[in-house]
């Protein structure tokens, strides 16, 4: 259930929005004023923002930039206010929607911060039996583990445990534990009091408190410090969170997910994961299949994908040809869902035809890692001549190059295949997340371009849910 914060009066159109909102299974909130609403969203959270351009949407993101709260902000208005739209936008604002409201655009913009608002796609057997253990398993209130690599759909399928199960009706929080540094991560998750360290400028509840009687999910659990690893098993076993700075604990009523793309029993026998918190978290583990174990899925979610972005971007619903989907088909997709997803997108804005051809499907090329295994697989017998140039030629190539040119130019690179995804692209370079993140940071410093995740490419006025 997506939790909405409408910021104005709910009378009129601003209201109408909400009631769409409100109809499409939206949680609604409403504050007066920005102030009120950053109040809100330091207590309770929230996953989107509607506000009326007639607030300070510049002040209402530049705070929510600096007391780190992650949050978009859509700013509302009618059509001939396009002045003021443009000074919302350039303040912040991730989007513009006009008044009188769109059913069609609302419910665009719910299902872009909800991921699957439809639930999980599937047609092949592999996955229909994977649902229906998550669906028996809903009901109660142990600890999950979702497992599987990345673009497999993880937080698709814990969203679809919280819909099916008893919490329904309360919110569903996610955090990516990957995303933050070790000291951002731990106010995010537990909470902090007014000046309990520089920058904390109010009160704040973290995600177990913006959780509770709902379902909060961990992302990349695999990634979090051994410390805060130490924190969180307390929480589970206490159900009471210390937020920092604060002076007694908290009562919280949160069912725990967590997700990996690691194998966190590896991580234990190397020490870095604990022990006792592996086996609170592992009541039962639920394992995503690549997409290439569960073929029968790809027609099935490459028709959904046409179908959402056509709609989304005001185009003409096309079906796949024979051919396009021949390809699709024959492709291993080592990006699983969020790779065939991209390609889907693609496809719908190069489709020229009545349906979309093969001329319009512009697969990945293969990481190094995943080319390398191709080539391997293909490479003459040993001692036999290999064909066209010399092996040594792309080796000679970096003769005379330092090695920290040459590991920037791999790790750019990576991350420009992987669209800007950090996670997928520290996969395949066999680094951590945290690692991969630091020499970001340090390329950036050096005035390096950095590539970013892909813009989703909506036209105007239609709501991208990146960053």
């Amino acid at each position: 259930m997506i939790r909405l914060l409408i910021i104005g009066a709910l009378e009129g159109e601003l209201g109408q929005a909400a009631r769409i909102a409100a109809a499409r299974g939206a949680r609604l909130a409403q504050a007066e004023g920005v102030a009120a609403a950053l109040a809100r969203l330091r207590g309770e959270g929230a996953d989107l923002v509607l506000c009326e351009l007639t607030h300070d949407i510049g002040w209402l993101v530049a705070q929510l930039a600096e007391e780190r709260i992650a949050c978009p902000v859509i700013a509302c208005g009618r059509n001939a206010d396009a002045a003021a739209a443009v000074r919302a936008i350039r303040a912040g604002a991730k989007e513009f929607l006009p008044l009188p409201p769109e059913a069609e655009l609302i419910a665009a913009m719910l299902q872009a911060v909800s991921g699957e608002a439809e639930g999980p796609i599937h047609r092949d057997p592999v996955m229909g039996a994977l649902l229906e253990r998550a669906r028996q398993l809903a009901v109660s209130n142990a600890s999950l583990l979702i497992t599987g690599e990345s673009g497999t759909g993880k937080e698709v399928l814990a969203r679809f445990l919280h819909a099916e199960s008893r919490r329904a009706r309360g919110p569903f929080v996610a955090l990516n534990c990957a995303a933050l540094p070790e000291t951002l991560l731990e106010s995010e998750l537990f909470g902090h009091e007014k000046g309990a360290f520089s920058g904390a400028v109010a009160a704040r509840k973290g995600k177990f408190e913006q959780a509770d009687g709902g379902t909060l999910l961990l992302d990349e659990i695999g990634e979090m410090d051994p410390r805060l690893q130490a924190k969180l098993l307390r929480v589970i076993q206490e159900r009471e969170v210390d937020r920092l700075g604060g002076s007694a604990p908290v009562k919280v009523d949160v069912r725990l997910l967590a997700a990996t793309n690691r194998d966190l029993s590896a991580e234990v026998r190397a020490g870095r994961f604990r022990e006792d918190l592996y086996f609170r978290l592992n009541v039962v583990t639920l394992r995503i299949p690549p997409l290439r174990e569960r073929p029968g899925d790809i027609l099935a979610l490459a028709d959904h994908f046409a179908r959402r972005f056509a709609a989304a971007n005001g185009l003409p619903r096309r079906g796949l040809s024979a051919e396009a989907e021949a390809l699709l088909l024959a492709h291993p997709w080592p990006g699983n869902v969020r790779e065939l997803e991209n390609t889907l997108h693609r496809a719908v804005l190069l489709a020229a035809g009545p349906n979309i051809g093969a001329e319009a499907i512009e697969l990945t090329p293969l990481a190094p890692a995943e080319a390398a295994s191709a080539a391997a697989a293909s490479a003459p017998p040993p001692g036999a001549p290999p064909a066209g140039a010399p092996p040594q030629r792309g080796v000679s190539a970096l003769v005379g190059r330092r090695m920290e040119e040459v590991e920037r130019d791999l790790i750019l690179e990576t991350l420009t295949h992987c669209l800007g995804n950090r996670t997928r692209a520290a996969e395949i370079l066999g680094i951590s997340i945290r690692t991969l993140r630091n020499k970001l940071h340090e390329y950036r410093a050096q005035g390096v371009q950095v590539p970013t995740g892909q813009p989703a490419l909506l036209p105007a006025g239609a709501w991208s849910a990146d960053g």
